[in-house]
């Protein structure tokens, strides 16, 4: 054997969103340092940066992701410091600063030479793997996002030709969402859609963001939605229970099947990454076309499937001996100190010309009454220490992370190993959310061990 990599042996640091936009680096709590050198034990550390990196130098977007999440570019050596090495960037603020945003977000990641994939000037760029040097050989990441609230839509990059130039934005991977309903609320459906003249604007549609032509039939109706904001309209379908399927879209499966093919060929390790709010019956469950999806990239070839973006963890399932992380939470979420808001975020919370930055936030919460800042979930998960021995998953050791759950929100956010009640709960989470993928979670302590 000539070169170390080919042994097939690795450690790989997984963790989920890193909503950054403080400094981290001059902290020095035990178990926050812990974490740092628990990450600093890898050879790949990966993170979804949720952020574009700006000095407020390009226009706003008219929607965002919710919050128009910025840091300041001097923050992403705290990211490298913490020991991180590769990320994501597709996810729903990837047009938060428009196409220009796109382009500044890539030069500041390129200028730290930080690795990373998901956006790009045309969709070629957006959707290709990007590649880590490490001493265990050479990792390929490839990043996706799905349409969450219309924003990842408007992002999607376009591809160029000879003759055209390609659109900044995201590798966004579409999916049309399908709900059964029984005989009573099929006909009225039909009838609310029949007399308001929306079949007839669904059908002219056409071929709306690669998907087929919608027409309706004695068992599908289509619900006109607005076509900017959504992927595609809402398919009805007639049957005996109310339930929600959602469907890949076909074109963008195909092409990023081919992105992993071409890794697996080019890399001694291949991971998909997708950013995905929905679920499938609950919250807690990812949604058919992600199980369709993670299945689908790892028969290609990938070696670990990780998916973000609800806020909260998912269960964990291992595919044909490779990992799937349906979702792991936040790893950093500062989303509450984002230094400034465009005007048009104030309006939506009723807010003038004179309301400030702590203004905005704390109108948003309910000085903390509401929304996500009440829901313990959001500032608890895990880093997935994942270890292959000999090319094959050898074991998984789950950390426990803690937020700092109802601190005042300059505070909270930042990620220390957790302790206590909150591991045994985050431990407890990942045990029945795994269980029906027949994944068995052990606990040895404050981790939680997969092995094979």
């Amino acid at each position: 054997m000539l070169y170390e990599s080919e042994q097939g042996n690795i450690l790989m640091a997984i963790t989920g969103e890193s909503l950054i936009t403080q400094g981290l680096s001059m902290f020095q709590e035990r178990r926050f340092l812990g974490l740092r050198d628990l990450l600093l034990t890898a050879d790949v550390r990966f993170t979804n940066v949720e952020v574009l990196f700006n000095k407020y130098e390009d226009s706003p977007a008219y929607l965002s992701g919710g919050t128009y999440m910025r840091c300041d570019p001097r923050f992403i050596k705290d990211l490298q410091w913490l020991g991180l090495n590769l990320v994501a960037c597709a996810n729903n603020h990837a047009f938060d600063f428009g196409e220009n945003g796109v382009g500044t977000n890539i030069r500041y990641l390129d200028e730290a030479d930080l690795v990373h994939a998901g956006t790009g000037q045309h969709l070629t760029a957006a959707s290709a793997p990007a590649y880590l040097n490490t001493p265990n050989g050479r990792v390929a990441l490839i990043s996706a996002t799905s349409p969450t609230g219309g924003v990842s839509v408007m992002a999607r990059a376009g591809e160029q030709r000879r003759d055209f130039m390609g659109r900044p934005g995201a590798n966004v991977i579409d999916f049309a969402t399908e709900w059964t309903v029984d005989r009573q609320a099929f006909e009225e459906l039909r009838r609310i859609s029949n007399n308001l003249g929306w079949a007839e604007q669904v059908q002219r549609s056409g071929e709306n963001m690669y998907q087929r032509a919608f027409h309706d039939t004695d068992t599908l109706v289509h619900f006109l939605t607005n076509v900017v904001a959504e992927a595609s309209p809402v398919r009805f379908v007639l049957g005996d229970l109310f339930e929600k399927r959602t469907h890949i879209n076909e074109f963008d499966l195909d092409r990023n099947i081919q992105w992993v093919k071409d890794a697996r060929r080019m890399a001694d390790w291949v991971l998909f990454t997708i950013h995905t709010h929905e679920g499938g019956k609950t919250l807690s469950d990812p949604a058919d076309h992600i199980r369709v999806l993670a299945h689908a990239v790892i028969d290609a070839g990938a070696d670990m499937f990780i998916g973000h973006g609800p806020h909260q963890d998912r269960g964990i399932e291992i595919y044909k001996g490779k990992p799937i992380f349906y979702s792991l939470g936040d790893f950093v979420c500062q989303n509450d100190s984002v230094l400034l808001q465009p005007h048009d975020n104030y309006l939506r919370q009723d807010l003038g010309w004179e309301a400030t930055p702590a203004d905005f936030y704390y109108t948003r919460s309910a000085d903390g009454t509401r929304g996500q800042v009440t829901e313990n979930i959001r500032w608890e998960s895990a880093v997935a220490m994942t270890r292959f021995d000999g090319k094959r998953l050898k074991e998984i050791r789950l950390h426990p992370i803690d937020l700092g759950f109802q601190r005042p929100i300059y505070q909270q956010g930042r990620p220390l190993l957790a302790e206590g009640e909150v591991a045994a709960r985050v431990l407890d989470r990942f045990q029945t959310l795994s269980q029906p993928f027949g994944t068995e979670i052990k606990i040895e302590a404050n981790e939680g061990v997969i092995q094979l």
